[in-house]
């Protein structure tokens, strides 16, 4: 398995393009994005867990009820979230995008993201669809762009594989900054791949994975209301078709995991108003569960996000979080280490605090990814989450988003 480049396009038969239709003031934003895949293929998906969900989520549920797709069209700018028209609207973006590809409108995933219950006019989207459709190619990077919210940099990633000696590929585009927390999905992701493989399996491995990936990034502890994450595999590669809980379904879901696992931590790290990208790795622990409650509880804690912005090794914040995260741990067996490119240093040990360099600490916790290392010294399993640091920036961009 090795990175490749192409992002959404990397797969065969698949293509992109993204452009600015008018939904955004800013003529240099896009805000219209388009993947399309030559055949028919197999479609899996994942939504968020908010009670109240964008209408373009309830539209693409319809759609993929077969277990199949061929398009995805999302727009930014704009959420199509609490309108009384939202259904309308995500239907007609549907319609309008399968009458210019050719296709069945059953076979399109529509989405939406940027600001809640604001009205959605189709009257960009219909105008900017012509030339949308006219500019498919290998333009992954223009729609990594044109789903792009409050993101500072677009986000995509391909791998390569091979199953029973055929060569596959797989990709992804996605956008996420803030309004991200644990459960699913916290952004929106759409994944490519040319692997053969069932709707069935296809949904399989999707559920399975985002509950080590996308279930474990939070930037602001909002979960948002459009959340969703979306792959559409063809079957182009010519592998035989994976149908079966096997050998080549266990080798696609590393793939799968590979292109997830970089998608996680680019969202992280582009967190609204972040500095670092910061990783909590727990391991010793008795159980799973207990592992992931532990991850989850440290990367969330708003006073470890600040201390870790002001490059504070305030190791205390980390033992306050895993104390009330409710996970079952002996707080008189855990230790934890700070570890960066610059190297890495132990701050409690048994639950208590070690000597140690402040100057080294704040020399490791200046640099741009932070790991913070949890044993909990009770059991054999692992997990990991993923965050970013808590600065003012975030303050200034949510305190004036919509107006």
């Amino acid at each position: 398995m090795k990175i490749i480049s192409g992002g959404v396009c990397a797969a065969k038969g698949f293509t992109a393009n993204g452009v600015h239709c008018g939904i955004r003031k800013n003529r240099t934003k896009k805000d219209l994005s388009l993947i399309f895949s030559e055949v028919k293929a197999s479609a899996a998906a994942v939504y968020t867990t908010n009670l109240v969900k964008g209408a373009p989520l309830t539209v693409t549920k319809s759609h993929l009820s077969d277990g199949y797709a061929q398009a995805v069209i999302c727009n930014s700018g704009n959420a199509n979230t609490c309108n009384a028209n939202g259904i309308e609207i995500a239907e007609e973006m549907s319609d309008l995008i399968a009458n210019e590809l050719n296709i069945s409108s059953s076979d399109i995933v529509v989405a939406s993201t940027g600001v809640i219950g604001q009205p959605l006019d189709i009257t960009p989207i219909k105008n900017g669809i012509p030339s949308l459709v006219a500019g498919l190619g290998a333009n992954g990077d223009a729609a990594a762009e044109g789903i792009m919210t409050t993101d500072t940099v677009s986000k995509e990633v391909a791998v390569s594989f091979e199953i029973d000696g055929v060569e596959c590929k797989i990709g992804g585009i996605a956008k996420g900054s803030g309004m991200i927390h644990p459960n699913m999905a916290t952004m929106l992701v759409f994944i490519t791949t040319d692997c053969a493989i069932s709707p069935e399996m296809l949904q399989k491995a999707l559920s399975s994975d985002i509950a080590d990936t996308f279930n474990m990034v939070s930037v602001d502890g909002d979960t948002s209301t459009n959340d969703m994450v979306c792959v559409l595999a063809n079957g182009m590669a010519g592998n035989t078709e994976i149908t079966a809980d096997d050998e080549k379904l266990e080798t696609f879901m590393k793939a799968l995991n590979t292109v997830t696992v970089h998608l996680c931590r680019m969202i992280a790290g582009d967190g609204e108003g972040a500095t670092k990208l910061l990783e909590c790795s727990v391991m010793g622990a008795k159980t799973k569960g207990i592992a992931k409650t532990v991850a989850k509880s440290v990367i969330c804690s708003s006073l470890t996000k600040a201390a870790m912005f002001g490059a504070d090794a305030n190791w205390g914040r980390v033992l306050c979080a895993i104390g009330y995260s409710g996970a079952d741990v002996d707080v008189n067996k855990i230790d934890v280490s700070f570890i960066s490119q610059k190297g890495e240093i132990p701050v409690c040990k048994n639950g208590a605090g070690i000597d140690f360099s402040e100057e080294k600490a704040k020399e490791i916790l200046l640099e741009k990814e932070i790991t913070i290392s949890v044993n909990l010294n009770d059991g054999e399993y692992s997990s990991t989450a993923w965050g970013c640091d808590l600065t003012y920036e975030y303050v200034k961009i949510n305190g004036d988003y919509r107006t």
